[in-house]
């Protein structure tokens, strides 16, 4: 019987060192390794160990005989972690992310993005489609179609900076920004870092309408940074949607989630 936990011994982790002198962590969770992989990518503020094994996504990929790996973004999990807020953004996550198909030696892959991630997603998934199989973007909406990425109208970055860089968590009045604050300072990241990154947040328009791999949008039912996903699922040729139970937090642990994810990159 699967559970939602992985064996940490079965976590192979590698790094890859970015153009720009950086180390990235990938971790290989198994499956054939001659085959494609799916590259899992975390969102904002969280790694792939703090991420995907509560989801059970990992588990069932493994278990329909897939090669599974899983990367933490710059300033995230075991990847380096900088104070420049230059050194951020999801357009240069989405080149650490053509850098490391390119060191792995993997040509293309099934990519199962979620949040910030999927933001990452979509943009290699526009500028480099040859690279991508198949695509999931979980946990966004029409922001992403809107305002280039996670509904700033929501979640301000400027308020999500300030309050990461907050001496005092107990001043931050905003519920959204002070959970976000909460959640990082408990997953050990550096929040300096995190506020780096929420000060390059990617605001500008994605080519979506060139996306040619087909493509999975999977948002909770109750996710206000993934609202009106339906307006994505039209952006992106093609697209299916799929709603989950739950906010943003909570719509990973959905059961339906990882069996719809996995049923739809092993077809």
């Amino acid at each position: 019987m699967l559970t939602n936990d992985l064996d940490p011994s079965a976590d192979r982790t590698r790094e890859v060192r970015t153009s720009d002198g950086l180390t990235l962590a990938v971790h290989d969770w198994g499956g054939p390794a001659g085959d494609r992989p799916v590259l899992l990518h975390h969102g904002f503020s969280a790694s792939a160990r703090t991420e995907w094994p509560r989801s059970g996504l990992p588990r069932a990929l493994l278990a329909a005989g897939r090669r599974v790996l899983a990367l933490d973004a710059r300033g995230h999990g075991r990847s380096a972690a900088p104070h420049d807020p230059a050194r951020y953004g999801e357009a240069r996550m989405a080149r650490d992310v053509v850098e490391v198909l390119d060191a792995l030696g993997v040509p293309d892959v099934d990519l199962v993005w979620y949040s910030m991630g999927a933001v990452v997603a979509s943009l290699v998934a526009s500028t480099g489609p040859a690279r991508v199989h198949r695509l999931v973007l979980g946990g966004v909406g029409a922001g992403l179609v809107e305002l280039g990425g996670v509904d700033t109208r929501v979640l301000a970055p400027s308020r999500l900076a300030a309050a990461l860089r907050a001496g005092d968590p107990g001043t931050i009045t905003d519920p959204v920004v002070r959970g976000f604050r909460e959640f990082a300072a408990s997953t050990g990241n550096d929040l300096l870092a995190l506020a780096a990154q929420a000060d390059a947040v990617h605001d500008r328009p994605v080519d979506l309408a060139s996306i040619t791999a087909p493509t999975l949008v999977v948002a909770g039912d109750a996710d206000p940074l993934a609202a009106r996903p339906q307006v994505l699922a039209a952006a992106v040729p093609g697209a299916r949607l799929v709603l989950v139970g739950g906010d943003h937090g909570a719509a990973p642990t959905d059961p339906r989630f990882a069996g719809a994810v996995s049923a739809f990159v092993s077809s």
